[in-house]
């Protein structure tokens, strides 16, 4: 929790941090953090067939993968989605939000990831329907293909959380959950993981940037890397992951 609090509040500049209100800022911390019962922690996103393979073996490689993830599916395709669907809600367009919800679970490539995708999705929005945070979430409850995505920008909206912080905390969330995965996968060594999150910290503000400056036609990533691991990983002989 401390490392996320740290590094988003370098993300996010003693300004803009400054803006946001008490509430909303600890909001954010709290859905970012790894101890956010949603389950995240079982899910590697291909990186578990990655460091099988040898592909991601030390801590650069590691970097690399990540960074790629980010730079490419993030910044190009779930962050600006993200961006829409938030703005979907705000607007109260229903029409647009599920359509912008289904156009990404479109785009995962294997069973694995769409699965990860719509599991985290649910586990967050059971979470603010427990707590009363969003009254819609009972209503995303009721449907099956609700993406991470989608409740995650909920979360922000019903906590008041701008979009500017909330697409941060999304890439963060996502960021140190890989970072977790290749300090237990490959192994690294706490210090080593911090350094990466470091790394990856440094370049989260860009990733954002890009993703909030695309058009609709320009949103869509390439990851062959992130497709083919994915789907190997699901035959894999031994896992210590979901995906």
């Amino acid at each position: 929790m401390a490392a996320g609090a740290a590094a988003l509040g370098c993300d996010l500049g003693l300004s803009e941090a400054e803006g946001l209100p008490p509430v909303a800022l600890l909001s954010l911390l709290r859905f970012v953090s790894p101890s956010l019962p949603i389950g995240a922690y079982a899910y590697s996103r291909g990186l578990e067939q990655a460091v099988c393979s040898g592909a991601v073996h030390d801590e650069g490689s590691a970097g690399d993968w990540i960074l790629g993830l980010i730079g490419h599916t993030g910044a190009r395709l779930d962050g600006p989605v993200f961006v829409r669907l938030y703005g979907a809600l705000a607007l109260g367009d229903v029409e647009g939000f599920e359509r912008w919800n289904a156009f990404l679970l479109a785009t995962r490539e294997s069973s694995e990831l769409r699965l990860e995708d719509t599991q985290l999705g649910a586990a967050l929005a059971r979470l603010l329907a427990a707590q009363a945070l969003a009254p819609q979430a009972a209503t995303l409850l009721e449907r099956s293909d609700v993406c991470y995505a989608s409740a995650f920008a909920l979360a922000a909206i019903s906590c008041q959380v701008p979009l500017s912080a909330a697409l941060l905390g999304f890439f963060w969330a996502q960021a140190e959950g890989q970072t977790s995965a290749a300090v237990r996968l490959i192994p690294l060594g706490q210090t080593a993981g911090q350094r990466l999150l470091s790394r990856i910290t440094q370049v989260l503000p860009d990733c954002a940037a890009l993703a909030q400056s695309l058009s609709d036609a320009e949103i869509g990533a390439l990851s062959p890397g992130l497709a083919l691991a994915s789907a190997l990983h699901e035959t894999q002989y031994t896992r210590l992951f979901r995906s």
